[in-house]
């Protein structure tokens, strides 16, 4: 079949009226719902992410033997403390090879106040995108959808930025 500019241009504003519909109604092309998955914290208190719609949410993918993790760790603490009373939760999520132990001494003796969870099975990197280099932080809004991937240390104050144009969304 022979396609003409007749043609390309029909599909063409098809195209575009069906992405317009999409934003019209509230459609948004680059974000993703973020995956369901169950997981357990330090404690010992088993939780799921479905539990964390209608808040403004930072997972992070962290291990302990990163430097880079570890360094950013107070800021992302900071973050946590500044904006969890408005409705916002970090969670910080050890990469399967981060021998537990290491973990729980370091987020006790960080007095990390989030949530923490080992990804024994990896299951939890994998569902967020494969993630295998940390640190990985996802930032996920209200409606549970995955607004922006950090792959190293965010910027933060930008961070902060998006943080309050989330937490200001209804």
């Amino acid at each position: 079949m022979k396609l003409t500019r007749r043609h390309l241009a029909l599909a063409a504003t098809v195209g575009a009226l069906a992405v317009g519909g999409w934003i019209a109604f509230g459609g948004d092309l680059t974000r993703q719902a973020a995956p369901q998955v169950d997981y357990t914290l330090l404690d010992g208190s088993r939780h799921s992410t479905a539990q964390l719609k209608g808040k403004v949410v930072l997972v992070n993918f962290w291990a302990t033997s990163c430097s880079t993790c570890v360094q950013e760790m107070p800021q992302i603490a900071a973050t946590h403390q500044k904006y969890r009373a408005r409705g916002y939760e970090t969670l910080a999520v050890a990469m399967e090879y981060d021998p537990p132990a290491y973990v729980a001494n370091f987020a006790e003796s960080r007095k990390l106040p989030f949530g923490v969870a080992i990804d024994n099975t990896g299951e939890i990197a994998q569902r967020f995108g494969d993630v295998r280099l940390t640190p990985t932080s996802v930032l996920i809004n209200k409606r549970g959808e995955i607004v922006k991937r950090y792959v190293g240390a965010p910027d933060f104050a930008a961070l902060h930025t998006l943080v309050e144009q989330l937490l200001a969304e209804t």
